[in-house]
């Protein structure tokens, strides 16, 4: 067999493989930013703890600020792909801004809070129109398999991409560094420049259009069970994320070392999931294995807080947990997101993805500030075994709901005709 015949039958569809890669070498790329933006601004800018804090804050703030105006403002416009190359091309233009400005020096911590908002508020309208856009490259049937292609990538870049950029800014430098993830954007938008599908129509103006995802979400009952049990693990999931590094390196005493290693695990784990979860949908169907991914993602962190006494056994039971969990993780989003996909009408889709962005990014910071919170008071342990057990309770959203009953992914969202593509 040729190597064209082994590769998975959606990658062999010229439009969404060209998708598929841009996609992936931007996920690679911003891992690199994840860590060359925050070590530009302590090694070059001597940034302190509140400084770093408020760099975080600048790109999480958009999610909370445009995700639902963004949302209205891409089903109006249309043009979905047009919009997601012109914001790829935004974000290749100010990440460049700093390497030029540090070559120039000009650079301040002020130009790294634009940056990061600028940034963030372009990463919100492109990830609502990619939500349509998926719909139109991607036979219905074949959600499944497009979603594990995405959240594959997803994984490999936690894997590789993050120590790849820590490889980059010791051996060129930070602002250098950041040149990958500007590349990265071109990449993207040239891609995606090479594909031409027949995109959902452009929505009409009404009354009540803010509003229009939020009701879509609250009155499907598999929409509203699903996006209330990723909000409620969201909520305890970044508690714990708030208080973990520091329960490991101090009361547990892994070394960073080790402690990277322990993370790695997840990223590896994330990898075999996305390549698990389509057998998985086949044997139990697609809203079976949402609610497994709600178990199977939290449920093995619970491992964190039970772990303690020597390092090599606390190093094995986090190891368990973090691989457990990124299997679970993928899982979730593999199959919750092609359950989703197809309850959502064409016309509402990025107004659809806008809301349920504000849900999942907004309670983010609110799980964190509580964890925190939590952990100076009541103590580290003790609200770890808060935010696992409660990152349970997501389950509870699905279990009297119908997306149990959904044992194959539907033909047809709502109901309407299939988008015809080109080749």
């Amino acid at each position: 067999m040729s190597a064209a015949g082994r590769l998975p039958a959606l990658l062999r569809e010229p439009s969404f493989r060209r998708y598929w890669s841009g996609h992936t070498v931007s996920l690679f790329g911003d891992q690199i930013t994840q860590i060359a933006l925050p070590l530009l601004a302590v090694l070059v800018l001597d940034a302190g703890a509140a400084q770093m804090g408020w760099l975080t804050a600048a790109g999480l703030l958009p999610s909370l600020l445009f995700s639902v105006h963004a949302g209205v403002w891409a089903d109006r416009r249309g043009h979905r792909r047009r919009m997601m190359i012109i914001t790829d091309l935004g974000r290749a233009l100010v990440l460049a801004s700093l390497p030029a400005a540090w070559a120039l020096g000009r650079l301040g911590l002020g130009q790294l809070y634009a940056v990061a908002f600028t940034a963030g508020t372009l990463s919100v309208l492109f990830d609502v129109c990619d939500a349509s856009l998926f719909v139109s490259l991607v036979p219905t049937e074949r959600y499944v398999e497009g979603n594990s292609l995405l959240n594959g990538s997803r994984a490999m870049s936690y894997m590789i991409g993050t120590s790849a950029g820590g490889a980059l800014v010791q051996l060129l430098s930070a602002p250098v560094a950041l040149l990958a993830d500007t590349a990265s954007y071109l990449t993207s938008a040239w891609q995606l420049s090479r594909i031409h599908p027949v995109e959902p129509p452009a929505a009409e103006r009404a009354k009540g259009d803010l509003a229009a995802g939020f009701r879509c979400l609250v009155r499907s009952p598999i929409l509203r069970s699903f996006y209330g049990a990723v909000t409620t693990l969201n909520l305890f999931n970044f508690a714990f994320q708030a208080v973990f590094v520091l329960y490991a390196t101090t009361s547990l005493r892994l070394s960073p070392g080790l402690l990277g290693a322990v993370l790695g695990s997840g990223a590896a784990g994330s990898v075999i999931g996305s390549l698990l979860t389509g057998r998985i949908v086949q044997r139990v169907g697609v809203g079976r294995a949402t609610a497994l991914g709600l178990l199977a993602f939290p449920a093995p962190l619970v491992l964190v807080p039970l772990a303690h006494g020597p390092v090599p056994f606390t190093a094995t039971c986090l190891f368990l947990a973090e691989f457990g969990s990124g299997c679970g993780v993928m899982l979730l989003d593999i199959a919750g997101g092609s359950l989703t996909a197809t309850l959502i009408p064409h016309t509402l889709r990025s107004r659809v993805a806008g809301a349920s962005r504000l849900f999942n990014y907004g309670i983010r910071p609110i799980g964190a500030l509580a964890g925190g919170t939590l952990g100076s008071t009541i103590g580290l342990r003790p609200t770890l075994w808060i935010a696992t057990l409660g990152a349970l309770l997501g389950l509870a959203w699905l279990l009297p709901s119908p997306t149990l009953l959904h044992t194959t992914t539907p033909t047809q969202a709502h109901g309407e005709p299939r988008l015809n593509r080109t080749p």
